[in-house]
């Protein structure tokens, strides 16, 4: 007999940060508890993740998601209920069976993630508790943010070949220090562009300024001068991040490595040449992407070149147990970037995280660039000990809202908690 069993399931099309259509689920409970998730969707995406379900056709320029709704209230949603709320495998497992295929295609993996998350909104409001107290076990500290400050990529027109230039403030004790740091990097980053004449027409998807810039590393040294500015000592105060997201200019045919920007065609050897000079130049701490997804040779001498330091697979693990574990297995990067839609429930986003830490991988808990005003990620993050967190830059709603909830969870927690601080591939 269910404890608070799962009574019905609402779906509704919701738009994310780039106007384009995703699902919004609530969940009701027996006892009257609700949960409401909205979920993201991802524009530099790999290959090897869960399929959302778009409608195709004219409407929202073929992005809509009715079908998927429809899937939510349909023969999801009869997978769920009376289950019990609290069971968060239980429902997970249900969901993954209605479905029937390994990657969520036939019914949605974004449909099937909003009963996910909103499930375990429920049933941390049966339990009369908030979302990371429920979902995990004892909190140790609030996560340290990766925040995004210059965008390049998927993520702004291409205006450079590196999708993401980050910082990091590794020497904050505290979140709210912490974000305190990076808004004083991010106004300094833009003084120092506007003087530098490097106009950038829009924001990026994730907050961060997509300036037109002499080459990939000219946005490195954007950054030191933004360190300068705040009185920031790098490699003590704050570190730089890179999502270098090889696979969006990855060429198959050849296997090489191509720069638009820069005119510049590369072998993986000389990519991960290129990335360590930078490491040498710069207070880099953190690498994400470095190779393409499926290029395990160019990861593995990377690894061997660049493993002082974090080297983060996204596109190369998707959050997938099966890839995270060949990672382990050939000593390959040495974190893992978890993102619970590449996945598809949250159970398995989960199992992800403790399969990394068995094996001492560091995890970072990550946002998508279609993002929401939701933030349910930021309550993973501390229930979850993830350590870090990546959402975005200090500005656009769908970012602060994260930001704002991890804010709120430190106050709550009280002046004992701290912020975790990473190794970054160093030992200590």
């Amino acid at each position: 007999m269910s404890v608070d069993p799962v009574a019905s399931v609402m779906a509704f099309e919701a738009l994310d940060s780039r106007g384009r259509p995703t699902v919004g689920c609530t969940v009701v409970t027996a006892g009257g508890h609700r949960g409401r998730a909205i979920v993201p969707s991802g524009a530099s995406t790999g290959s090897h993740e869960a399929r959302e379900l778009r409608d195709g056709g004219e409407r929202y320029g073929g992005f809509g998601v009715q079908r998927a709704v429809a899937n939510a209230e349909g023969g999801l949603r009869d997978a769920v209920l009376g289950l019990d709320v609290v069971d968060q495998a239980g429902v997970d497992i249900a969901l993954r069976a209605a479905d029937g295929t390994p990657d969520g295609g036939r019914l949605g993996a974004n449909a099937i993630l909003a009963i996910s998350v909103a499930t375990a909104r429920a049933a941390a409001a049966s339990r009369g508790m908030p979302l990371f107290a429920s979902c995990g076990e004892s909190v140790r500290s609030t996560p340290m943010p990766m925040v995004n400050i210059i965008s390049g990529g998927a993520h702004a027109a291409r205006a450079l070949d590196v999708q993401d230039f980050l910082v990091i403030p590794v020497g904050a004790t505290t979140f709210s220090e912490a974000i305190e740091r990076v808004s004083r990097v991010r106004a300094a980053t833009g003084e120092v562009l506007r003087e530098r004449g490097a106009t950038w027409a829009l924001v990026a998807d994730e907050g961060g300024y997509g300036p037109r810039l002499d080459g990939n590393r000219d946005a490195l040294e954007v950054l030191m001068r933004a360190f300068e500015r705040t009185g920031l000592t790098p490699g003590d105060d704050i570190a730089i991040a890179i999502d270098v997201a090889a696979t969006q200019f990855h060429t198959s045919g050849n296997d090489t490595y191509r720069w638009e920007t820069e005119g510049r065609t590369m072998t993986a050897r000389e990519l991960t040449a290129e990335l360590a000079s930078w490491v040498r130049d710069f207070p880099i701490v953190s690498i994400e992407d470095a190779l393409a997804e499926d290029d395990w040779t160019g990861w593995r001498e990377a690894t061997a070149s660049l493993g002082d330091i974090q080297l983060l697979g996204d596109d190369l693990f998707v959050t997938s147990p099966d890839r995270v574990q060949r990672g382990i297995d050939e000593s390959v990067a040495n974190a893992v970037l978890v993102k619970p839609n590449q996945i598809g429930t949250l159970s398995q986003a989960r199992e992800v995280v403790e399969l990394a830490h068995a094996a001492g991988y560091a995890t970072v808990l990550s946002a998508r660039s279609g993002e929401t005003e939701d933030d349910w990620l930021a309550d993973l993050a501390v229930g979850w000990n993830t350590g870090q967190i990546k959402v975005g830059s200090t500005m656009r709603s769908e970012r602060t809202a994260k930001w704002n909830r991890l804010l709120e969870i430190e106050r709550e927690l009280g002046p004992d908690i701290a912020v975790a601080q990473p190794s970054f591939g160093r030992t200590v």
